[in-house]
C-alpha cells in the first residue's frame, strides 16, 4: 500500500503522548469483565455494543483518513494503539470486514455516492459486513466461482451460494464475487466478475449458521434465490470484479500494524500455561517456548520495519503473500505447542478447571484457547492457502517461472 494515511512521520514524543492517551481511555473503557464469546448472538450483541464504545470515542479506526472519519494515524500510531489494546485485554473486535477489507476498498474503488452511504455506518458499526468469495468447489480456485448476477433493467437477479462466511451468521451486509459473464471463447475465466454488496435482508436470501468442530457457530453459508440488487451497488465496473478483489484479499493477507501484539500476549498466555502445569523447569518445554517467543518477536520486528517502510510511501503490496504465510503458521505454531505441552490437560476441551492453581487470566486463556488452535489452522487456508501464496511469491515477487496449470 503506497502513500499509507498519515505517513508524515511523526517524533517520539508525539509518539509516547498518543500512547499515554491510548493507555488511559482504554483504563477507563475497557469492560472489567471479559465479554462472552461473540459467537451467541447475546454476545454478538456485547461486542457491537463495544465497537460503538470505540467509535464514540473516536477510536474504531483511527488508521484511516481523517476525510473518512479516521484520524490519519500512520503505522507508528497504529502500532501503539494495536500494543495498548491487546495490553489493556480489551474485546475481540466483530466488525473487521468492514473496517479493514470492505472500508478501504470502497475508499480506492467506490464511487463518492457508495462512500458516503456505507463508510459511516461501518465506521460506527450500525452495520456489520461478511465476506462472500468462497463457494462449494470454488476455495483456492476463486475464478471458478458459479454465483450468478443476471442483469434485469436496474437491478441483478443474483442466484448461487457462498461458505465459510466468517460471521455471516451475525452480519447485516455481504460485499461477494458473482459472475456477470459466462466464461466462453477467448473470455479468461477471471473476466465477467463483478463484486457486488447484497443486504443479507432481501427477500430471497437464507443464511445458515455453520457450527465448527469446537462447537461455535462463527461461519456460515448463505444462499441466494433470484434475490435482487440495484446495480448502484456495483464497486467498480461490471465484470471488473477481479480488480477489486485482488485489492481486498492484498488487504486480507497483509500485516495489520499492531497486530503483532495479539501473538505476543498468546505466548505470554502459553507460558503461564506452562508455569501453571509445573513445567517452569522442563529444559524441553522452556524450547519449545522459546521457539515460538523467537517468532513473535521476528515478526514483531517485521512489522516495525514495515512500518517505516510504509511512512516513507514505499509500496508494500508484494510483502502481503510472505506476511500471510508468516503470521497464519506463527499463529498454529503457538496453540500447537500449547496443546502439546498441555498434553493430558489438553483433551479437557476448554475446561478452565482443567489447570488447577492457575490464576483467572491462565483459565481464561485455556478455556479459548482449543476454539483458537483450530481458527489458526482455519487462517493457513482462508484469503488464500499459503500454497497459493508460495506460488505468488515465486512468482511475481521473485519473478521465477509460472507453475505448470492444467
Amino acid at each position: 500500500m503506497s502513500g499509507y494515511p498519515g505517513s508524515e512521520i511523526q517524533s517520539d514524543t508525539e509518539i509516547d503522548d498518543f500512547r499515554l492517551e491510548v493507555r488511559e481511555w482504554l483504563e477507563a473503557h475497557v469492560p472489567a469483565e471479559p465479554l462472552p464469546t461473540w459467537t451467541d448472538p447475546a454476545g454478538f450483541a456485547l461486542h457491537r455494543d463495544w465497537e460503538r464504545v470505540l467509535y464514540e470515542g473516536g477510536y474504531a479506526a483511527i488508521d484511516w483518513p481523517s476525510e473518512y472519519g479516521g484520524r490519519d494515524a500512520g503505522p507508528r500510531r497504529s502500532i501503539v494503539f494495536g500494543e495498548e489494546y491487546y495490553r489493556a485485554g480489551a474485546p475481540e473486535r466483530v466488525n473487521m470486514g468492514g473496517l479493514y477489507l470492505l472500508g478501504p476498498v470502497l475508499m480506492q474503488h467506490g464511487t463518492p455516492e457508495q462512500c458516503a452511504r456505507w463508510i459511516p455506518d461501518i465506521l460506527s458499526c450500525r452495520t456489520v459486513w461478511c465476506q462472500g468469495f468462497s463457494e462449494p468447489e470454488s476455495g483456492s480456485d476463486l475464478a471458478s466461482l458459479r454465483t450468478r448476477a443476471d442483469r434485469d433493467g436496474d437491478e441483478f437477479i443474483v442466484n448461487g451460494q457462498k461458505i465459510w462466511t466468517s460471521m455471516g451468521g451475525f452480519s447485516d451486509w455481504i460485499f461477494a464475487l458473482v459472475r456477470t459473464d459466462p466464461v466462453a471463447g477467448s473470455i479468461r475465466k477471471h473476466d465477467g466478475i463483478t463484486f457486488l454488496c447484497i443486504d443479507l435482508r432481501s427477500p430471497g436470501v437464507e443464511v445458515r449458521p455453520l457450527t465448527m468442530v469446537d462447537g461455535t457457530k462463527g461461519f456460515a453459508e448463505i444462499f441466494f434465490t433470484d434475490v435482487r440488487v440495484p446495480v448502484e451497488n456495483v464497486v467498480g465496473e461490471i465484470g471488473g470484479g477481479w480488480r477489486v478483489a485482488m485489492s481486498t484479499l492484498g488487504f486480507e493477507r497483509g500485516a495489520v500494524f499492531g497486530d503483532h501484539a495479539k501473538y505476543s500476549k498468546d505466548v505470554g498466555d502459553l507460558a503461564r500455561l506452562v508455569a501453571a502445569r509445573g513445567l517452569e523447569d522442563d529444559s524441553a518445554a522452556l524450547d519449545d517456548l522459546g521457539r515460538v517467543l523467537v517468532e513473535t518477536e521476528v515478526y514483531r520486528a517485521n512489522v516495525y520495519r514495515l512500518a517505516d517502510l510504509a511512512e516513507q510511501g514505499v509500496d508494500l503490496t508484494a510483502t502481503a503473500s510472505i506476511n500471510k504465510i508468516y503470521w497464519t503458521q506463527m499463529q498454529f505454531d503457538i496453540f500447537d505447542t500449547g496443546l502439546r505441552l498441555l498434553e493430558d490437560d489438553a483433551a479437557v476441551v476448554g475446561d478452565p478447571s482443567a489447570i488447577p492453581g492457575a490464576d483467572d487470566r491462565t483459565r481464561l486463556a485455556w478455556a479459548n484457547w482449543h476454539h483458537r488452535y483450530w481458527y489458526s489452522r482455519a487462517a493457513m487456508i482462508f484469503g488464500g492457502t499459503n500454497e497459493i501464496q508460495r506460488n505468488i511469491i515465486s512468482e511475481r515477487v521473485l519473478g521465477l517461472p509460472m507453475e505448470s496449470r492444467k
